[in-house]
């Protein structure tokens, strides 16, 4: 909607009188007034320019006008963009210069719009056509954007639009950061691209961009830094073109590549390749998946160069063992073997390692490995299914201690049935709601009070029956749920949190989350959503992460920026399963940690073992040391209690203060206090 002129008594005033056009628009920007001189030059009526979008502007300037309107509105100085491009009623073009001023008129604000006189000479309108036909055929041949200097985008042409989903009105003032998939590398891609604008330097180079709805796409990318000499303004000019389908068939060619480059094995492509052929040919065989045991650690120790031999010197040994039979790499320090070979001689790779030591700067270094035998068809009949049957069995070496390999058992068999099972089946828990959480108390050992609880996911179905955290979680990673089982556990914690809060009722409730969720870059703010819905306070939160978590967090700088704003928010993080991961200690250093939960399996036979004890007082002492807090976990016995209290442990949880039960059992152990 326009005004009358004379709501603002405008008709008579010295505006009218400017003999170049001008006209005011509200604080919104639409037009509400205009001189004589804006009708006779451009053949406008006010109804013609009324609404958000008056045709005597193109994109480009409506872009540099959002991207300043706030400080136009806010600042008493003067504005002065130029050149700009104005058109007339019959589509004709005029190169000139806007003057834009804040005015404050009864009790708002409104802002002048004065359109300078044109005074291009004929050689400049010889230039600036000549201008207009090389701008054009850039527009015809590539996807065209503007930014301001900030990376706010002022324009962006037909190309550009329709590839990339966007339409002119929604596209206008959005970050440049929001053209690209939301990941720590392409975020840092953006940035780099940015900051080389802004230190007056061209950027070329292949980035893979995301459109409005999601979808991914590769250009060749030209960005340009220019700066307009009139009015000393910097601006950025990107020049894409696309190739998606040129990089998906590099990609696809470079997924096909048969040879691992650093080691000279097949890739795991090849290897692929080649169990389907052996499927299908029939043909028996077993898969043989080794990983080499404490390899991070191992990576630590060593540099770059001293990691790539041992890697080529422990091919060495498997291609003189495996001499006969497949083999390739699966990973940085994963390999598969492909062979009809006994299971008794596979397994004897353990001991050939130790009679064939590597030797790396005259020192012998002793490698071990955990390995897996899959048959086919007697196992699994589908790579994938061999490849996840490979891993489970693997893991489970690695929890024993390593440096074994081992075929499956007949239990190994059920679990792999199970996990399909519950793999098919979580999805549909999930839109039915069939999760519930159940809450484990834990118990301050000085005070003999409970103080928090932690919530565990429970999921009871009509088929499988009680599936516990242990095979629910690794899954819910695998299948890529774990963000909805948090997103569920997240709810649920700050809603009953809130519940006792308002009970009267003091006590903290711990939850687990998981490295895929903390990769969202808007973890922080869904966090505090939930806790704004419910009216819960962020101290009544604990999340607890595992150390395979901070070992991956530690590496990536925005994770441990979302978790110093939650502490400092007053969450506290509790990190779980301490001792039984990563040998590395550095995310110590860099995490927000708060607690340290000692893992069960050193509680369990702490009445057993004197070294047991002396351990377990240490990882007590450690974490005084640090000033954090101290939680047992796997408590079962009152024995075991009594003697952590004697060591000083802060808290303790288990079966011996309680089993996981819902929130209105809590309530009654604390009223019993």
């Amino acid at each position: 909607m326009y005004l009358k002129e004379d709501s603002l008594n405008l008709s008579n005033s010295v505006f009218s009188h400017l003999p170049s056009p001008t006209f005011i628009t509200n604080k919104d920007g639409h037009i509400i007034w205009l001189n004589n001189e804006v009708k006779n030059q451009f053949g406008y009526s006010l109804e013609d320019l009324a609404g958000p979008k008056a045709p005597l502007f193109n994109d480009h300037t409506y872009g540099h006008l959002a991207a300043n309107w706030e400080t136009i509105l806010q600042n008493a100085e003067p504005f002065r963009f130029s050149p700009v491009i104005l058109y007339s009623k019959d589509k004709q073009q005029t190169k000139t210069s806007i003057v834009v001023k804040s005015i404050p008129m009864n009790d708002d604000n409104y802002v002048l719009f004065h359109v300078e006189s044109n005074t291009t000479s004929d050689v400049e309108n010889s230039s600036f056509s000549e201008l207009q036909l090389i701008k054009k055929g850039l527009s015809d041949s590539f996807m065209i954007a503007y930014l301001d200097k900030d990376g706010l985008i002022l324009h962006a042409n037909d190309m550009f639009l329709k590839k990339s989903n966007w339409t002119p009105k929604r596209i206008l003032g959005k970050s440049f950061w929001q053209l690209f998939p939301n990941t720590p590398d392409h975020i840092a891609i953006a940035d780099k691209i940015i900051d080389t604008l802004k230190k007056g330097e061209n950027y070329q180079g292949t980035v893979e961009k995301i459109t409005k709805d999601g979808k991914n796409y590769w250009v060749n990318l030209i960005a340009i830094p220019i700066t307009n000499t009139e009015n000393n303004t910097l601006y950025h000019l990107l020049l894409e073109e696309e190739i998606t389908e040129k990089k998906l068939i590099q990609t696809r060619l470079e997924q096909i590549a048969y040879i691992d480059t650093e080691t000279g094995l097949m890739s795991r492509h090849r290897l692929e390749e080649i169990v389907n052929e052996h499927i299908q040919e029939n043909k028996h065989f077993s898969f043989v998946f080794l990983s080499i045991d404490q390899f991070y650690t191992l990576k630590e120790i060593f540099n770059d160069e001293i990691e790539s031999r041992l890697l080529n010197e422990f091919t060495k040994r498997l291609k003189v063992y495996f001499e006969e039979s497949l083999i390739a790499r699966a990973g940085r320090d994963e390999f598969a073997v492909i062979t009809s070979l006994s299971e008794w001689y596979i397994q004897g790779f353990v001991s050939y390692l130790k009679q064939h030591p590597i030797y790396l700067n005259n020192k012998a270094i002793p490698i071990t490995v955990s390995g897996s035998i899959t048959r086919y068809p007697e196992d699994q009949q589908t790579y994938l299914h061999l490849l996840k049957a490979s891993h489970m069995k693997n893991q489970k070496v690695k929890l024993e201690g390593g440096g074994m390999i081992a075929s499956l058992s007949q239990s190994d068999h059920h679990k792999l049935i199970r996990h399909g099972q519950i793999e098919k089946r979580l999805l549909e828990a999930l839109n039915q709601n069939d999760l519930h959480v159940m809450f484990l108390p834990q118990k301050d050992v000085l005070t003999d009070k409970i103080t928090a609880v932690e919530a565990l996911v429970r999921w009871e179905d009509d088929i499988l029956g009680i599936v516990s955290p242990e095979e629910l979680i690794p899954i819910a990673e695998e299948t890529g749920l774990i963000n909805e089982i948090g997103t569920f556990m997240l709810e649920k914690v700050c809603e009953q949190a809130a519940i006792w809060q308002q009970k009267g009722i003091p006590v903290k409730i711990s939850f687990n989350s998981s490295i895929r969720e903390f990769r969202d870059k808007n973890m922080v703010k869904t966090i505090r959503k939930v806790l704004e819905k419910y009216n819960c306070s962020p101290k009544l939160l604990q999340i607890e992460f595992t150390e395979k978590f901070a070992f991956e967090a530690e590496a990536e700088k925005s994770i441990i920026q979302q978790m110093q704003t939650l502490q400092q928010d007053g969450i506290v993080f509790a990190l779980d399963d301490f001792g039984t991961g990563y040998a590395s200690l550095r995310y110590l250093q860099l995490l927000p940690i708060g607690k340290l939960k000692i893992d069960k399996s050193f509680i369990n036979s702490i009445l057993q073992q004197d070294k047991l004890q002396k351990l377990v007082q240490g990882l007590i002492q450690f974490g005084k040391s640090l000033d954090v807090q101290v939680v047992a976990e796997g408590v079962e016995t009152k024995e075991q209690y009594e003697l952590l209290k004697e060591m000083g442990c802060d808290s303790a949880q288990g079966y011996y203060i309680s089993h996981p039960i819902p929130a209105e059992e809590v309530e009654g152990l604390l009223s019993n206090q």
